[in-house]
C-alpha cells in the first residue's frame, strides 16, 4: 500500500471520528462548547505563531474569563479528540510498518537464510531464545482502564470498516456504533477519583496479559514454527520463545501498598486466569479432536491417557481425562484441596499433551499434531499455571535493615551496620555457605524486618504451589556485592536457598540503576561471580546470571549522553566477565516509555545492543502508556510481539560478533567519551545548581501530579525534596507537560559541539553511518527534539516562573540549539524529522489543538497558584489538561 492511499484512509477516519465527536458534544452540552473549542484553536494558533505580547495578552485574557466548569469540558473535548486520533494511527499504523523493510519474521528469516548458517546450529539457538516483556505498574498510564477499553471498541469498529468487503449497510452501521462508544466515551469521567489500589493495577495488567497470552503469541509462535520450518528446523511444542512476565504486585520497591499479602492476591488472580485459559483451549481442541479408532489406530500410551474410557473416540477420552486433573489442580491452587489427580506442575499437563502429540504423529496424524495439538502444547508452556511470570522487587537497604535487626538478635559483634561493603561481603559470604540459621520459630520482628522476611516467605509458599510463578528477586540500587548477597541470605532464612541441599529456587538481580554503579558493572559482576557460595548458587540455577540496567535513574541522575552511554559500555563489560565465569547472563532492560528514560522502538534498541549481548534470552520492561499504544489494538500487539521476536532471533544468530575491527571501536569509543564527557557537564552544570529544582516546580505541573491518582506508588523515595529522592517518572512527566522534554535531549549538543572541536567530526560522521548504537542514540534525541516546543515552553516560564529563576530557560534555550545544529549537521537533514513523513504528520494532525491546551493549563496553573486551589472544579479542569496533554503528545514519562 502507497503512502498516500494509507494517509487518505486515515485522514478519512479522523475526519468522521472528528465530526461525530462534535455532534456529541454538542447534543449533550451545547454548541459553545465546540465553538470555544475552535476559538481557543484559532487564537493559540495565532498567539504561537506570531509570538507578539498581543496576540498572547488576548489567549491568556480569554482562558482567564472561561470558568472552571466551562474549563473542564474544553479540556475533556480536546482529550477525546486525540483518544479518537491514536486510535485511528494505531489501527492505520500497520500500513505504515510496510514502509520499514527488514524487521519482520519472515525478513529475519530470509536473512538466516542468506547467512547460510548450520541448522544444528540454527535449531540450537532458537531453542535459547526467549524474549519476556515484563509487564509493570509503573504510573505513566494517564488514562483510565473504562476509557482504553472503549478505545478499543473504537478501534475494532475501525478495522471492520476498513473491511474491503464491506458494504454501504455495513459501513453505515459500523457508523452508528461509532457513535455510540463516543457517546459513552464523553460520558466517562477521565479522571480516577481515586489512587488505584495495586490489585486493580493488577487487574489492568490482566486485561493486556491474558488477551497477548490467548490471542497474539500462539499465532506469532506458529509464524516463527512455519518459516524455521523451511529452514529445515523444526520448533519444539514445548518451546517458548516468548514468555510473558509482570512486576504488578511484586514490586514493593518505595510502594508501602505492595504488601505480602497483595503478591498473594495478585497471584492467585493470575493462577486463576492462566486455569480458565487453559480450559477454554482445551475444551475447544476436544471438539476438533474427532478422530475415530475406526479409521486410524492410536498408540498404548494414548489409550491409557483414556483410563478405560469404552470410546471409539480415544483423543477425546484423553483429553477429557486432562480436563479432569486440570480440575482437579484448579481445586488445589485456588481452594487448597489436596488431590491425587492435580498436576504438581504445567510440566505434567505438557507430558500429557505430548502422549497425543506423538501418537498422532505416529498414526498419519502430523498436520494435527503440528498444528492445533502443538498450539496447545505452546500455550501451556507460555503460561503454566501462573499466566504471566511474576518478579519481585525491594530496595537493597531494607535488606540491610532486616540484617541488622537479625545479627543484634544473635549477638554479632561488631554490630553489623558499623561494617562497610567489603566487610559485609565477606560476613554474608561466609553466612550462605553455612548452615547456621540467624531466625527461630520465636523470633519476633516488627515494620521492616517483618515485612521483608514475609516477602521471602510468600515467595516460598507460591513456589510450593507452582514452581514456575516467580523467577527472579531483583534487588534495587544494587551499589555493591553485598547488596546482592544480603538478599541470598535472607532468602537461605525462609528455605528458598540451601547451598548444602542444593536448594536455589529463585534467582538474584543486580539493578544497577546509577551512573555509579554503571561505570563499575564489570567489575561488580566479576566480584559477585568470584565469590564462591553465591558462584554455587548460580550453578544451581542453571549456570545463568540475570542483570537489571535501570535507564530511568540514570538519566535523570546523569544525563541522557552518560545514562546511554553508561548502559552501552556496561553491557560489553558484563558479557566478557560472565563469559570468563562460565555463566550465561540473561540482560533485562528497565525501559521507560519516555526517551529520556529508554524508550524508543523495541525491536531497534534489542538491534542496537552490542554484539554478543543478545544471546538469546532478553527482558524488558513494558510500562504506562506504551503498553496500551503496543497491545490495545489486537493487530498492533501481533505486529509488536512479532518485531521483538524477529530482532531478538537477528541479533542472536548474526550478530554474535562485533562487526567492525577492534581498531574501528577504539576509535568510535573514544569518541564517545569525549561527547559522554562533554554532555555530562553540561548537564550537571544546569541540574546542579541549587536554585533548579524550584525552577522544575515552577515551570511544570509536576506539584499537582499527586492528583492524577495515576498509580499506587508514592512519586518520591522517601519523600525528601530533593532530586535524588524525586523519581524518574515525575521528572519526566513535568519536563513533557511544558514541552521542555530537558531528560530526552539537554547536553547532547555540547557533548556533539565538543567532539566536532576536539578533530573528531569525520569520526564522528562515520560513525553515525556505521554504529548501531550512535545511530539509534540520535534518532531516539531527535524524536524528542521534535517533541519540544519551546515556543510554548516560554510561555510556562514568563506566565508561572518568578524572574530569578527564569535565567535556566535560557541555557535550555542555548543548548537547544545548539543540539538541534549539530544534530541536523551531522546527519545531513535540513529539518527534524525529514525522513518520516509518517511521524511529522502524526506531530501535525496534534499541533494547533495541543497549543490550546497546553495555553488553557498555563491558566489554570496561574489560578490555582494564585489562591485559588480550594476550588475543586478549578483543580479537576487543570488535571484534565494534563490528560489531555499526555494523551495529544502520546506521552507522559
Amino acid at each position: 500500500m502507497s503512502t498516500s492511499t494509507g494517509d487518505s484512509r486515515l485522514d478519512a477516519d479522523v475526519q468522521l471520528l472528528t465530526r461525530l465527536l462534535y455532534e456529541t458534544v454538542e447534543h449533550h452540552d451545547s454548541a459553545e462548547v465546540v465553538t470555544l473549542m475552535q476559538d481557543v484553536e484559532r487564537w493559540a494558533s495565532a498567539a504561537h505563531t506570531s509570538g507578539s505580547a498581543s496576540d498572547n495578552g488576548r489567549i491568556t485574557a480569554a482562558l482567564s474569563a472561561i470558568d472552571p466548569d466551562r474549563s473542564a469540558k474544553l479540556a475533556r473535548a480536546f482529550t477525546v479528540y486525540f483518544h479518537l486520533v491514536n486510535v485511528a494511527e494505531q489501527v492505520h499504523r500497520l500500513d505504515e510498518s510496510a514502509l520499514h523493510d527488514g524487521a519482520s519474521l519472515a525478513d529475519t528469516m530470509s536473512a538466516v537464510r542468506a547467512a547460510g548458517l548450520d541448522t544444528d546450529d540454527l535449531a540450537w539457538t532458537v531453542e535459547q531464545v526467549e524474549v519476556r516483556p515484563v509487564f509493570t505498574a509503573h504510573p505513566t498510564e494517564a488514562s483510565r482502564r473504562s476509557v482504553l477499553t472503549k478505545v478499543r471498541q473504537i478501534a475494532d469498529l475501525l478495522e471492520e470498516r476498513a473491511d474491503p468487503r464491506a458494504q454501504p449497510a455495513d459501513r453505515a452501521r459500523g457508523e452508528r456504533r461509532l457513535a455510540e462508544v463516543i457517546e459513552r466515551l464523553w460520558q466517562t469521567d477521565e479522571l480516577r477519583v481515586d489512587r488505584p489500589r495495586p490489585i486493580e493495577e493488577a487487574r489492568s495488567a490482566l486485561f493486556y496479559l491474558e488477551e497477548l497470552a490467548d490471542q497474539v503469541l500462539p499465532d506469532v509462535v506458529d509464524e516463527l514454527a512455519a518459516g524455521l520450518g523451511e529452514l529445515g528446523v523444526e520448533l519444539s511444542p514445548t518451546a517458548v520463545p516468548v514468555r510473558l512476565g509482570s512486576w504488578v504486585g511484586g514490586d514493593r520497591d518505595g510502594n508501602p501498598l505492595v504488601t505480602p499479602a497483595v503478591t498473594e492476591e495478585v497471584l492467585l488472580h493470575q493462577t486463576r486466569t492462566a486455569l480458565r485459559m487453559l480450559e477454554r483451549n482445551l475444551q475447544a481442541l476436544q471438539v476438533e479432536m474427532s478422530e475415530s479408532s475406526r479409521v486410524v489406530a492410536a498408540s498404548a500410551d494414548l489409550l491409557a491417557l483414556t483410563e478405560g474410557a469404552e470410546t471409539e473416540e480415544p483423543y477425546r477420552a484423553a483429553l477429557q481425562t486432562i480436563l479432569d486433573r486440570l480440575g482437579a489442580t484448579s481445586a488445589r491452587l485456588l481452594d487448597g484441596q489436596q488431590g491425587e489427580r492435580s498436576y504438581a506442575d504445567a510440566d505434567e499437563l505438557v507430558a500429557d499433551l505430548a502422549v497425543i502429540h506423538r501418537s498422532l504423529l505416529d498414526h498419519r496424524g502430523e498436520l494435527t499434531a503440528r498444528g492445533p495439538v502443538a498450539r496447545v502444547m505452546r500455550t501451556v508452556s507460555l503460561i503454566g499455571f501462573h499466566l504471566a511470570v511474576l518478579d519481585i522487587r525491594e530496595h537493597a537497604a531494607h535488606h540491610h535493615t532486616t540484617l541488622a535487626r537479625l545479627y543484634e538478635l544473635v549477638g554479632q559483634d561488631p554490630a553489623y551496620d558499623t561494617l562497610g561493603p567489603q566487610e559485609r561481603t565477606a560476613l554474608l559470604a561466609r553466612e550462605l555457605a553455612e548452615p547456621r540459621p540467624l531466625l527461630s520459630p520465636t523470633t519476633r520482628l516488627e515494620d521492616v524486618p517483618a515485612r521483608t522476611m514475609e516477602t521471602f516467605h510468600t515467595v516460598r509458599r507460591a513456589l510450593d504451589r507452582d514452581p514456575g510463578a516467580i523467577e527472579s528477586y531483583i534487588v534495587s540500587m544494587s551499589e555493591d556485592v553485598d547488596d546482592v548477597l544480603a538478599a541470598a541470605v535472607l532468602a537461605r532464612q525462609a528455605g528458598l536457598v540451601d547451598l548444602q541441599a542444593g536448594v536455589a529456587r529463585i534467582g538474584f538481580v543486580p539493578l544497577l540503576e546509577t551512573p555509579t554503579s554503571l561505570a563499575i558493572a564489570g567489575d561488580f559482576l566479576d566480584r559477585l561471580l568470584s565469590c564462591a557460595p553465591y558462584r554455587e548458587l548460580v550453578r544451581l540455577r542453571g549456570d545463568s546470571q540475570e542483570v537489571m540496567l535501570g535507564y530511568s535513574d540514570s538519566s535523570k541522575l546523569g544525563g541522557i549522553t552518560v545514562s546511554r552511554w553508561g548502559l552501552h559500555r556496561a553491557q560489553r563489560e558484563l558479557v566478557e566477565v560472565a563469559r570468563t565465569h562460565g555463566v550465561s547472563l540473561v540482560m533485562f532492560h528497565g525501559r521507560g516509555g519516555s526517551v529520556g528514560r529508554g524508550g524508543g522502538p523495541t525491536h531497534e534498541a534489542i538491534v542496537a545492543q552490542p554484539a554478543g549481548t543478545v544471546s538469546g534470552r532478553i527482558k524488558f520492561t513494558e510500562q504506562g502508556e506504551v503498553i496500551s499504544d503496543k497491545y490495545l489494538v489486537r493487530s498492533l500487539a501481533h505486529h509488536n510481539m512479532e518485531l521483538s521476536l524477529a530482532a531478538t532471533l537477528r541479533a542472536a544468530t548474526l550478530r554474535r560478533e562485533a562487526q567492525n575491527t577492534i581498531e574501528v571501536r577504539r576509535r568510535w569509543d573514544s569518541l564517545m567519551e569525549v561527547i559522554s564527557e562533554a554532555s555530562h557537564a553540561a548537564y550537571l552544570d544546569l541540574v546542579g545548581d541549587e536554585a533548579f529544582p524550584e525552577y522544575f516546580r515552577q515551570s511544570t505541573p509536576v506539584d499537582e501530579l499527586a492528583d492524577l491518582n495515576l498509580g499506587s506508588r508514592p512519586a518520591r523515595r522517601g519523600g525528601g525534596g530533593r532530586l535524588e529522592d524525586l523519581r524518574a517518572i515525575p521528572w519526566v512527566f513535568g519536563w513533557t507537560q511544558s514541552r521542555q522534554l530537558l531528560p530526552g535531549w539537554f547536553g547532547v549538543g555540547s557533548g556533539l559541539a565538543a567532539a566536532i572541536d576536539a578533530g573528531y567530526g569525520d569520526q564522528l560522521e562515520e560513525a553515525v553511518h556505521r554504529w548501531r548504537f550512535l545511530r539509534m542514540f540520535l534518532s531516539n534525541v531527535e524524536m524528542t527534539l521534535s517533541k519540544t516546543d519551546l515556543a510554548i515552553s516560554r510561555r510556562y516560564v514568563e506566565q508561572l516562573v518568578e524572574p530569578p529563576l527564569q535565567r535556566f530557560f535560557g541555557s535550555v534555550t542555548e543548548e537547544h540549539a545548539r543540539t538541534v545544529q549539530h544534530l541536523l549537521a551531522i546527519t545531513g537533514k535540513d529539518a527534524l524529522l525529514s525522513d518520516e513523513p509518517v511521524l511529522r504528520r502524526t506531530f501535525a494532525v496534534r499541533h494547533s489543538r495541543l497549543h490550546a491546551v497546553h495555553e488553557l493549563q498555563i491558566s489554570l496553573l496561574q489560578r490555582t497558584r494564585s489562591g485559588q486551589s480550594a476550588d475543586p472544579e478549578l483543580r479537576r479542569a487543570l488535571l484534565l489538561t494534563m490528560n489531555g496533554i499526555a494523551a495529544g503528545l502520546r506521552n507522559t514519562g
